[in-house]
């Protein structure tokens, strides 16, 4: 099974969609933060768009037919299935990449930052109740 996986990932390389291609060029070569991703790359019984191994996290991009009710449930299971191997799943709408490059790329630089660094994290509120509001004196 792993070499038809395999074999799959380097069909869906070479047929790599223009979107795929685009954000390909920004991740390729740790362009992005120094990242290291592999692209159409085998993880678990699946090929994934994108993966950063070192952050356990996975980009997928996602036409308009992984709107369609049957993709949904599909999409869901394998989401499931993938944070069950210890991965985060970051799906892109194609129409959001289109029109919102450097905010997906910041979208993906803050998760891949926060599961390298979990104790960087924010918990609750950042100040406690009623610090930061001028008061009057």
């Amino acid at each position: 099974m792993a070499g038809s996986l395999t074999n799959r990932a380097r069909v869906l390389r070479k047929m790599q969609t223009d979107d795929e291609r685009k954000l390909w060029a920004r991740l390729r070569d740790r362009r992005l933060n120094g990242l290291k991703f592999r692209r159409q790359a085998p993880c678990g019984p699946y090929v994934v768009d994108f993966l950063c191994e070192a952050a356990r996290l996975i980009v997928e991009l996602d036409g308009s037919h992984h709107g369609m009710p049957d993709q949904i449930e599909h999409d869901d299971l394998r989401t499931k299935h993938l944070a069950e191997l210890g991965y985060q799943v970051v799906r892109v709408w194609n129409v959001d990449l289109r029109s919102s490059l450097e905010g997906v790329l910041d979208e993906i630089v803050a998760t891949a930052n926060l599961r390298l660094n979990p104790s960087s994290a924010p918990s609750g509120h950042l100040l406690p109740q009623g610090e930061g509001i001028p008061r009057e004196v």
